[in-house]
């Protein structure tokens, strides 16, 4: 739980005041990898290892597929995340919460 946003493991299902936030398989594995480690910045290729989907470094971009959809879900603002942030030039973090 981080704030108004709720991971339930068990049941594989994500919560924001209100409503349900549908997410597919890879969505939940990526939110769960960055959320269990808040402040870490994760590259595409320890994403990649984290949810255990894809190998190799071919596929690296779809971490940043998966991470735009994931904003839209998630947050109010996908161009302001309050949840999911872009450390440039390496990778992604879940924010500490303030």
């Amino acid at each position: 739980e981080r704030g108004d946003l709720v991971i339930d493991l068990e049941a594989r299902r994500v919560s924001l005041p209100g409503r349900e936030v549908e997410l597919t398989p890879t969505e939940f594995d990526l939110l769960v990898a960055l959320a269990r480690h808040p402040g870490r910045v994760f590259d595409r290729l320890q994403l990649l290892e984290a949810i255990d989907r894809y190998p190799g470094e071919g596929l690296a971009r779809t971490i940043d597929t998966h991470i735009k959809n994931l904003r839209k879900k998630l947050e109010p603002d996908p161009a302001n995340p309050r949840y999911i942030e872009t450390v440039h030039g390496v990778g992604y973090r879940f924010r500490k919460e303030e």
